[in-house]
């Protein structure tokens, strides 16, 4: 018996699940993921609940919700889905980065699995997308680089910025506008006094500048350290 495609809902669950715990190991919750999907606790209740009994997730009442194998390879394949079309909106369509959030989530559900191969293709299969999050290959690896948030750097810390959270677009407009980007170099030189912002160089190479950068600002960006030039490849995480 053919068995049925999971619904937009179910792949938009997983996806979420899945990025969520990308860049730090603690689970998300149900109340969490009502946050994130825009919905009410009941119906990520009832979704959850629809999601363990399709064998896409491990849950037990009032404790957080994780992926199981089958759960993680299908988020995976929705991830992979998303950043590549993201990708190609910015580099083929000419968006902006903080407009195609929103549009590859309605394109993702609609085009087909050769669709997005020979997109990948046309792009020369990109590793990340425009705003540094990796792209999982065909066969669910991923490439993880060892980057840190900013906000969390020691001072004197050098590096270049290798992620930038897109959660926020207009926080990616004031990134634009300041022209804060993927790969600029920086230098963390410490914090103002009093719980001020934290004071960085940054920039092109021999072109650094001096910024002050607000709580949120340093959250939302990953640093790769100059020490670490490697990424480590993990199968499903």
């Amino acid at each position: 018996m053919k068995t049925s495609p999971p619904s937009s809902s179910i792949e938009d669950y997983v996806k979420v699940i899945y990025s969520f715990t990308e860049w730090q190991d603690k689970p998300i919750t149900s109340t969490q993921l009502a946050q994130r999907l825009g919905v009410a606790n009941s119906s990520v209740s009832e979704m959850v609940r629809k999601l363990k009994d399709q064998g896409l997730v491990d849950h037990k009442p009032y404790s957080a919700v994780t992926l199981t194998e089958d759960g993680v390879r299908l988020a995976l394949s929705m991830v992979r889905r998303h950043r590549l079309i993201e990708t190609f909106l910015v580099q083929e369509l000419g968006y902006r980065w903080d407009e195609v959030h929103d549009e590859a989530e309605l394109l993702e559900h609609a085009v087909s699995d050769t669709f997005i191969e020979r997109m990948s293709a046309k792009l020369g299969n990109p590793v990340r997308d425009p705003h540094g999050d990796p792209i999982p290959a065909a066969d669910g690896s991923v490439l993880m680089p060892p980057a840190y948030r900013m906000s969390e750097l020691d001072d004197g810390h050098t590096g270049r910025i290798t992620r930038i959270s897109d959660e926020n677009p207009e926080l990616l407009r004031y990134l634009a506008a300041e022209q804060i980007d993927l790969d600029s170099d920086v230098e963390v030189l410490g914090r103002k006094p009093f719980g001020g912002p934290l004071v960085v160089r940054i920039g092109a190479r021999g072109e650094l500048r001096e910024i002050d950068l607000a709580d949120e600002v340093a959250s939302a960006l990953w640093v790769h350290s100059d020490a670490a030039h490697s990424g480590c490849s993990v199968e499903g995480r």
